[in-house]
């Protein structure tokens, strides 16, 4: 290839090409195959660099300002990190302006797609849902699971209670327990032990579960199984099934028949006993009902603690535009819903509520005057997603000394700042962003490691944050265990603190100059925010969550 149009490529990436240059680099992508090789090559590289030069640190916000780097030619590896950026930018507008002049998709656009794909495409291993849970208690060393998550291929076991699982390919399962099972695919799984109802829509037909030394196939069907030491039996309830392997190798069972596969012959009916779909729910409402009832007892006590600041018991909230703030400083502290906040199911199902702030303008405004000496923030979460660079929880309008902050970072990290001194200039290089910003003013920011990734999606977390300039430190709390704690430094010490005006699931920045404000809205569900001005112990955050966590946590 001409050294010539190469050095285009990566005068492209260093951001230095002129426009006429930058035409003719286009017209050699479009003309050349074998500059069109070398462009996806450097595309290829570009992308596994990018990925290693946007690692998330845990390092504090304000960094020493770093110098720029000189430009490198295009063999220098340092070049192609700082140039990761622009690359990707370039990719885009080239493959965009192909496109434009020949009126059909190019390879660079497919090669554009493919890259945005493989950046933001998120990917999970599984093959069924755990639909609902009652009383279920796991085994001994089998993994927990939770209400609403994907069911990876391997095993499941639980000694009591009763667990309805959703196959990918339609099937509906429920086992009552003591059960073991492994899912092997989405149209397949094996019981070895514990009895079973299968509701397989005409969408799954084909649906095969194994036991014993045969496989049960679905005709479209409704059956029964019980698997135990003995062998196993199957009972069609409605409709069809084929056994394949063993002694009843290609035999049908129609409603009503029932087949022993192995051990000796039971005469009572299978499905005897075996709950519904519907049986299901009316034991888990009854059995939140019983959870709501003992978390209200231990709420009503709560309200009482002198050093709370504001307590917003949102799961058991009425309809209205405000948000009840139940400690003893009352309504002048309450909530007032801004926007299109919903409220929805909380963590107690449907007969609790919690906040919903899924769109840009959703937020609940309050003002807690007055100063401290520390914070101790709690509250309950479900994220659904997080779509933003920093999704907000509890945020200070202004963000002035002495105010705090409180979100969650993309990439699933608990954070929380205090505003050290609002009027220092302070300007960083942003490892991130690869670029020199200014700050808000002098802060540090404290992480915890990531908690949350999308296969937690829909999860109830209990998130704590306890800053005690006292005792120099920060302490970070997730479902009642400590994940973080860092020194607070000399550096770093501001006392008193405030609050003020503030938002709950979002950040308005109402003082701001212009219309336009920071998208941090929390795509997700809130649900019982306490504040205290003073640091509580480890001890009580984790009773905190005890007393307060869902059914089935």
């Amino acid at each position: 290839m001409d050294s010539n149009v190469r050095e285009l490529i990566f005068r492209a990436v260093d951001q230095t090409i002129s426009p006429e240059d930058f035409e003719r680099l286009q017209t050699e992508i479009e003309r050349s195959p074998d500059v069109r090789a070398e462009y996806l090559r450097a595309i290829n590289l570009c992308q596994s660099l990018g990925e290693i030069a946007s690692e998330p640190t845990r390092e504090s916000f304000v960094d020493t300002v770093a110098p720029r780097p000189h430009k490198e030619r295009w063999y220098s590896k340092s070049g192609w990190l700082l140039a990761t950026a622009a690359m990707l930018f370039v990719v885009s507008s080239v493959a965009f302006w192909l496109g434009l002049q020949k009126g059909i998709e190019s390879p660079q656009e497919r090669v554009a797609e493919r890259v945005a794909d493989d950046v933001i495409e998120a990917r999970l291993a599984g093959h069924a849902t755990l639909r609902r849970v009652v009383d279920v208690k796991w085994s001994e060393g089998a993994v927990r699971r939770l209400e609403g998550d994907v069911l990876p291929k391997g095993a499941i076991a639980f000694d009591e209670g009763v667990a309805e699982i959703d196959l990918f390919c339609g099937a509906t399962l429920i086992f009552e327990g003591p059960a073991e099972l492994e899912i092997e695919s989405d149209w397949s799984v094996r019981v070895t032990r514990g009895r079973m109802r299968a509701t397989v829509p005409p969408a799954a037909r084909g649906f095969v579960v194994k036991a014993s030394e045969s496989e049960i196939v679905d005709l479209g069907t409704e059956f029964a199984l019980e698997v135990g030491t003995q062998g196993a039996r199957v009972e069609v309830i409605d409709g069809e099934v084929k056994l394949r392997g063993g002694t009843h190798d290609g035999k049908h069972l129609r409603t009503g028949e029932t087949q022993s596969l192995g051990g000796g012959v039971n005469r009572d009916r299978v499905s005897s006993g075996l709950s519904t779909s519907s049986e299901i729910g009316q034991r888990q409402q009854l059995a939140e009902t019983q959870r709501f009832d003992q978390w209200k007892v231990t709420s009503n006590k709560l309200r009482s603690d002198p050093r709370m600041i504001a307590y917003f018991p949102i799961a058991e909230s009425q309809e209205g535009r405000v948000v009840r703030n139940a400690s003893r400083r009352g309504k002048s502290l309450d909530g007032l819903l801004v926007g299109p906040v919903e409220r929805t199911s909380g963590r107690f199902g449907p007969q609790s509520a919690g906040l919903e702030f899924d769109r840009p303008g959703a937020r609940v405004r309050t003002r807690l005057d007055g100063t401290f000496d520390a914070f101790t923030f709690t509250c309950w979460v479900r994220i659904d997603s997080l779509e933003h660079r920093y999704n907000a929880l509890f945020m200070s309008d202004g963000y002035e000394t002495g105010e705090p902050h409180w979100q969650i970072r993309d990439d699933g990290r608990l954070m929380f700042s205090v505003m050290v001194d609002d009027t220092q200039d302070v300007r960083f290089y942003n490892r991130r962003d690869q670029r020199v910003v200014k700050d808000a003013g002098k802060h540090r920011v404290y992480y915890t490691d990531p908690f949350w990734d999308i296969s937690k999606s829909g999860q109830w977390f209990h998130l704590a944050a306890v800053y005690s300039p006292a005792e120099r430190s920060v302490n970070q709390y997730i479902n009642g265990d400590l994940v973080a704690s860092d020194e607070i430094t000399d550096e770093f010490l501001v006392s008193p603190l405030r609050i003020g005006a503030a938002e709950i699931g979002n950040w308005g920045q109402p003082f701001r100059s212009t219309q336009w404000f920071a998208v941090r809205n929390l795509n997700g569900t809130i649900d019982e925010l306490a504040f205290f001005g003073t640091p509580l112990t480890a001890n009580e955050i984790n009773s905190l969550y005890q007393q307060g966590k869902p059914l089935g946590y």
